[in-house]
């Protein structure tokens, strides 16, 4: 491991006037427009002091000068060092926050980025596979560290990269995946509340896994007995198989990936279960308008689908095909019927969703009730001072 040298004479970000107030409320990130000068000349990812017009000490942060957002603040005490022990630090205390769930599941978010003080490091556990993305400059720079500190709060051995998500390229970083301790892995099994699962870590969508939907497919599974499973975006069929497992007595599901529904139809031998479920290789949209003119209806559906919005730029559209894809279920739902509906677009926010699936109620010609607001697991927590850390947002809605 190259250790990172101290930095003696560390360079510093003056804001402009005024700029300091989302500092002062511990927001992490500062944006480029709220610096009036730089004084030294910091690398990418280097450490930097942030004050005010004032020069008033406000944080230690990550400069990052590719990107808009120019700086994440690691700490906002300024009599912390930031090195390599300090990273260990915040991943030891990281991974001890989800050693419960090990009780559960072997599928753990151990690092979620600005809620654990880590500006853009994810890492996921996967049995004893670690997979982590490097989406920042900061953590980037402490690259060897991280891994070294994730290694021996674990004990696992083989770590594999997927940094190719966007936001490395906003950081100015190329895109880089591959085998950082061991070799470049097969798919994985893990287990999550009785249900098998394989993940593909390196071909997979986000890490392999959608982790943070493990208290939702639980919701799921706890409604699901006896009733009718229509599964959207379905992928490797997680939601479906907690269904199944639960006692569905139906689950037909719909993706467009022919690959992510066989591996989603391989699971079903894997968790004992002798007869084969539907598995559709089909455009959703264009399912549900085919599924309503045949008549049908389900007791529970799910719709989780990509990101429609991936910035506030795509707002108008996403919520078009948010509003079409609710009122089509919708009207797909029995009486008294359960509709899980997801958005992990950030750009859409929960009030925002809640007002446009509102308005596929209406667009539907149904009465509904709101039953829960659902969100991400608790291995992906939100940062009190960083909302924008709550991506993931859905509704538990009843027909009535």
């Amino acid at each position: 491991m190259t250790k990172k040298p101290a930095e003696s004479h560390q360079a510093t970000l003056h804001l402009k006037p005024g700029k300091e107030r989302s500092l002062l409320r511990r927001h992490p990130w500062i944006y480029a427009n709220a610096i009036d000068r730089v004084r030294g000349n910091p690398a990418s990812g280097q450490t930097v002091r942030v004050v005010s017009a004032e020069g008033r000490f406000l944080a230690h942060a990550a400069y990052s000068p590719a990107s808009s957002i120019r700086a994440r603040a690691w700490s906002f005490a300024e009599s912390e060092v930031i090195d390599a022990g300090w990273m260990g630090a915040r991943v030891h205390e990281a991974v001890a926050r989800r050693e419960a769930l090990r009780a559960r599941t072997t599928a753990i978010r151990l690092v979620f980025g600005e809620a654990d003080r880590l500006p853009g490091l994810v890492a996921d556990r996967y049995a004893d596979q670690l997979v982590v993305q490097f989406l920042a400059a900061g953590v980037e720079f402490w690259r060897d560290a991280l891994v070294e500190a994730l290694v021996k709060a674990t004990g696992c051995t083989l770590v594999y990269e997927r940094s190719d998500a966007a936001a490395r390229q906003r950081e100015g970083l190329p895109s880089q995946e591959g085998a950082l301790r061991g070799e470049v892995p097969e798919p994985v099994r893990v287990i999550e509340d009785g249900v098998h699962y394989t993940v593909d870590v390196v071909g997979g969508h986000k890490t392999g896994f959608y982790i943070d939907q493990r208290d939702n497919r639980q919701m799921v599974a706890l409604e699901a007995a006896g009733r009718r499973v229509l599964n959207c975006f379905c992928y490797t069929g997680g939601f479906s198989l907690a269904a199944r497992h639960a006692g569905a007595t139906e689950v037909l599901s719909i993706d467009s990936s022919a690959d992510a529904l066989a591996l989603a139809a391989a699971h079903e031998p894997l968790n004992g279960f002798n007869e084969p479920s539907t598995w559709m290789q089909a455009n959703v949209f264009d399912a549900l308008k085919a599924l309503a003119a045949e008549g049908r209806q389900f007791d529970l559906i799910v719709l989780d689908p990509p990101k429609f919005a991936p910035s506030v730029q795509h707002l108008d559209r996403a919520s078009r095909a948010y509003k079409d894809i609710n009122m089509r279920a919708l009207r797909l739902l029995a009486p008294e019927g359960l509709l899980f509906t997801f958005s992990c677009s950030g750009a859409v926010s929960v009030d925002l969703f809640q007002k446009i699936v509102a308005g596929a109620v209406f667009d539907a010609g149904v009465d509904a009730q709101l039953l829960h607001r659902l969100s991400a697991g608790t291995d992906h927590p939100m940062a009190m001072t960083h909302p924008e850390g709550e991506y993931l947002k859905g509704l538990l809605l009843r027909r009535m």
